[in-house]
């Protein structure tokens, strides 16, 4: 039974934080998150921590980040390889390394993260970083929609469920985008063909079911879910 993620209480600032895009703080370290960035507590994102390891990589898309800390004091070099992985999976969220100030030029950081702050930063500075980092990302435009883990850049047309990019066809994306915009609203099948394929469009229904069977293969069967079946009417993205 693998381990549940550790999770650690919000902790209420002084500071208006209301504009902040990140609600989600994964922190890979080996120490708590108040020993890496004690700033971070003040934001109020929800924080979780995972070991720097490769093997905990494969938890990141169940946690759905909107930004990964990863704790580089004490052990720089045991983190890169970490980061290296994390870098080739073209994870969607941006990556923060927190640095010792004699360690920031050891390593090329640039290639492996999006950038860094020094241990000890205070809360206005972490705060600026993020939202620096998130807007980089396009996390905080009208240009991403998330249906759970799963995130839909309708400007760049690429989409991730947590840290695998899914590699969809246009209608594909289509489908997922229309869907995801109303999730909880159920659709026909016509309606679908009418919203997504255009009335123009003169094949059947079943190219709705053919669509939506290979959406939910390529979601995999841990995000499958996501697109409902509501028998006897048709389809609709599940709220989450």
């Amino acid at each position: 039974m693998r381990p549940r993620p550790t999770r650690y209480r919000k902790r209420p600032s002084g500071l208006c934080y209301a504009r902040l895009a990140v609600r989600r703080v994964l922190f890979l370290t080996d120490r708590g998150p108040h020993e890496v960035l004690p700033a971070a507590l003040g934001l109020g994102a929800d924080v979780k921590a995972e070991p720097p390891s490769v093997d905990a990589l494969a938890r990141i898309p169940d946690l759905n980040p909107d930004v990964v800390v990863a704790d580089a004091v004490g052990d720089p070099e045991g983190l890169l390889p970490v980061l290296r992985t994390l870098r080739a999976a073209r994870v969607p969220f941006p990556v923060l390394v927190v640095l010792s100030p004699g360690d920031v030029g050891r390593s090329d950081w640039a290639r492996v993260c999006d950038d860094f702050v020094l241990t000890g930063a205070g809360e206005a500075e972490v705060l600026l970083r993020l939202e620096m980092l998130t807007a980089r990302a396009g996390e905080s435009g009208e240009g991403v929609l998330r249906l759970g883990p799963v995130t839909i850049n309708v400007e760049t047309y690429r989409v991730a469920a947590g840290a695998r990019p899914l590699d969809l066809t246009y209608k594909e994306f289509e489908l997922l985008r229309f869907l995801s915009q109303n999730a909880g609203r159920v659709f026909t099948r016509a309606q679908l063909l009418q919203e997504v394929w255009g009335y123009d469009f003169y094949g059947g229904t079943r190219t709705v079911d053919v669509h939506v069977r290979r959406l939910r293969s390529k979601l995999g069967p841990e995000h499958e879910h996501l697109i409902e079946t509501v028998r006897g009417v048709g389809y609709r993205a599940a709220l989450p």
